[in-house]
């Protein structure tokens, strides 16, 4: 029979096909240029993709690294558990184990630290943490943050990336945005600074209060930032919006923030601006 004639494959391992062995979570995949990087290239380039210039996401920690000088960040201890007034069954279960994924203990960390040897209050949000969703704890140590300002007479600088308001806590989430404006309304009377920078993305209820509220906004290129989502806009309105809508380069191109500065240049723009206010 012609099956008979037909020569077996040698399954010996001369004939297979070589492997290449890739080290498991060394590697991350791009969401501007689709390309495969590696991690270590990434990290040494400011979480920016060396091939297409698009801007990863940032870690508390390496936010911190980025714009604190060494040795100088004092993080304040409150010890305030995050409620659950809904009483959602998952909410607990889905905080603790983001609190051992990202070693985060809430969506932002607050402190003093030093900026090339400027004091200042620093807050950074983490989109890693329930998308930087702003609730009870979240809004209470940033208004913590700003009572500390107005204290120790610092500046504050706030890092907002978030979804908005945690709907898991309903209105408690949405009253933080009442306490955080007036915290900052005692700050603008105390004449002190405050410098609020987007990050992508800064949405809903943190983009409604605290975040729109700098004496001097900035952001990083190419972020999203606005209150509702486009696709809800166009839904309510019922017209199609402008290209480039609610991205940095749009919303400094209508006056809503002052500048879009590189990551590289983040900590140097912010020394300036608190020692040209410490001047005025």
């Amino acid at each position: 029979m012609i099956v008979d004639k037909i020569k077996k494959r040698d399954p010996s391992p001369k004939n297979k096909p070589n492997r290449i062995d890739i080290p498991v979570g060394k590697w991350i995949k791009c969401d501007g240029c689709k390309e495969i990087i590696y991690k270590e290239s990434l990290w040494s380039n400011m979480n920016i993709c060396p091939n297409c210039g698009h801007y990863f996401r940032m870690h508390i920690n390496r936010r911190l690294e980025q714009i604190i000088d060494e040795g100088t960040y004092k993080r304040f201890d409150l010890n305030i558990e995050t409620s659950n007034p809904l009483e959602m069954e998952d909410y607990t279960r889905k905080l603790k184990a983001l609190r051992e994924k990202t070693g985060l203990e809430e969506a932002v960390a607050c402190g003093t630290g030093k900026i090339n040897d400027e004091d200042v209050v620093i807050c950074i949000m983490d989109s890693g943490f329930l998308m930087g969703s702003m609730g009870s704890v979240v809004g209470e140590k940033i208004t913590y943050a700003i009572e500390q300002a107005i204290e120790k007479k610092f500046p504050i600088i706030i890092f907002s990336v978030s979804g908005g308001a945690r709907m898991q806590e309903g209105i408690i989430s949405l009253m933080q945005m009442a306490k955080t404006t007036s915290a900052l309304t005692k700050l603008d009377e105390a004449g002190l600074l405050y410098i609020s920078v987007l990050t992508d993305p800064t949405y809903g209820g943190v983009t409604a209060s605290f975040a729109s509220l700098g004496d001097i906004i900035i952001s990083e290129p190419k972020a999203m930032i606005g209150f509702a989502g486009q696709r809800v806009i166009e839904q309510t309105i019922g017209e199609k919006l402008p290209e480039g809508f609610q991205t940095a380069e749009f919303l400094l191109e209508h006056g809503f923030i002052d500048k879009i500065v590189e990551r590289k240049d983040l900590k140097e723009t912010l020394s300036k601006l608190i020692k040209y206010h410490k001047t005025n």
